[in-house]
């Protein structure tokens, strides 16, 4: 393995032996968002769609896409002979959200591997930079018709906009220019503690969204093993009167022009090495309107006894709400939590929301069920907070209602239809 100091370069021609490259992100101190820009001969960002971030994790070639490698926070996977000849460099970058500089970052680090070997490391420290908020870490790039890797460490001042900018992209708030630029949504606010808590204003009138978004996404654990890699997106809903109900696909899917008005798009069967997986629940935004009041919702995931014991942690699961052009993600690092190596904790909690006629709080969970239980999350009203706790009747899904009585004999707790 070689360290890289800024400004070298590395070819991987006789370093790399499959057709996959991976690259590894950390960083400690301040939270960062990280990107990859697929640039033009001229440096210019030409096709949006070769921007890869959270919003987009995949190129339409297949050539880049966001996968973390097992250990790091974050990272991209590269199938470089993919690409168009029109792409000649990807730069990698790191950008901060809110008041912080990368001045306030204690460490981070990229690195290189070829099939979880680690070729070489770039590491970097808030010591290397000054008011930046943004950075482009490193590159790679066409050369004698081979790919090479720089490490790059230049930092910008103006965050990821000025990025975005920099490489002849306007941010879809942005003012458009004469010229047709491609427009990148870059409005997104990341909860990454537990308690944490975001509020989104619903829009009135013509015009306004009509569907709030939410998609939980996982990645293949990397044991090998594709059965035990299928976790499934679940909904409870607390009406304002205190009863719950429940959704999840392919069996109750709900309805989204009608009751319960949140609609699941269905089942995804499993995560693998070249695709993490995603599911996708639609939420009526008049959803307090149709109820008489605020609405609660619990979004968790859930890894059925059935598929094999496995840690949901090792999937690291997370999820996205998107209302119009504004974007919540709740990213609490579920490996931090005490049951993450446990493997008979079926159930966590990803995130909950409060919807009022007005707006949307959001906010992660971090909570898992107890080990060996399949209780669902049960919510109840702590005046105008949610309460959570993992009593809930048990729900198999496929399963018929006679069934799930069965296992259901001392719990009072039913979800209405």
């Amino acid at each position: 393995m070689e360290n890289l100091i800024k400004g070298q370069r590395l070819a991987l021609s006789g370093l790399v032996t499959g057709n996959v490259v991976q690259l590894g992100l950390a960083s400690a101190g301040v939270p960062l968002d990280f990107a990859c820009f697929g640039l033009d001969a001229a440096g210019k960002l030409s096709d949006d769609r070769y921007m890869t971030f959270f919003n987009q994790p995949r190129t339409p070639c297949g050539g880049v896409e966001t996968s973390a490698p097992s250990g790091d926070a974050a990272g991209f996977s590269y199938q470089l002979e993919r690409l168009p000849a029109s792409i000649e460099r990807l730069v990698v970058t790191a950008a901060i959200e809110g008041a912080a500089t990368m001045a306030q970052l204690a460490s981070g680090y990229v690195r290189l591997l070829d099939g979880g070997r680690e070729l070489a490391r770039y590491a970097y420290a808030g010591v290397d930079f000054a008011q930046e908020k943004a950075v482009m870490l490193g590159e790679f790039y066409r050369k004698d018709g081979g790919w090479r890797f720089m490490a790059v460490g230049q930092g910008f001042n103006g965050g990821l906009d000025a990025l975005v900018a920099h490489f002849g992209g306007v941010v879809a708030q942005a003012i458009v220019e004469p010229v047709p630029s491609p427009k990148i949504s870059l409005s997104k606010i990341s909860l990454t503690k537990a308690g944490q808590t975001h509020k989104v204003s619903l829009e009135k009138g013509a015009g306004a969204p009509r569907k709030l978004i939410v998609k939980a996404t996982w990645v293949d654990n990397g044991d090998g093993d594709e059965d035990n890699d299928d976790l499934d997106l679940r909904v409870g809903i607390l009406l304002p009167n205190g009863q719950m109900r429940f959704i999840q696909a392919p069996d109750k899917p709900g309805n989204f022009d009608a009751m319960p008005y949140v609609r699941h798009l269905g089942d995804v069967a499993g995560a693998s090495g070249k695709e993490p997986a995603t599911e996708t629940v639609e939420v009526n935004p008049a959803l307090a309107q149709h109820y008489g009041g605020t609405v609660g919702l619990v979004f968790s995931v859930y890894s059925a006894l059935a598929n094999g014991a496995v840690p949901v942690a090792s999937m690291r699961p997370k999820m996205v709400m998107q209302y119009g052009e504004q974007i919540v993600e709740c990213a609490f690092d579920f490996r931090l939590c005490k049951a993450a190596e446990d493997d008979t904790v079926y159930t966590y909690v990803i995130g909950m929301a409060r919807i009022t006629p007005d707006s949307i709080i959001l906010e992660p969970s971090g909570k898992t069920s107890e080990p060996g239980s399949e209780a669902t999350p049960w919510l109840s009203w702590q005046g105008e907070n949610l309460q959570l706790a993992f009593n809930g009747p048990v729900v198999f899904k496929g399963e018929d209602k006679d069934d799930e009585d069965d296992f259901n004999a001392d719990n009072p707790r039913r979800y209405i239809a």
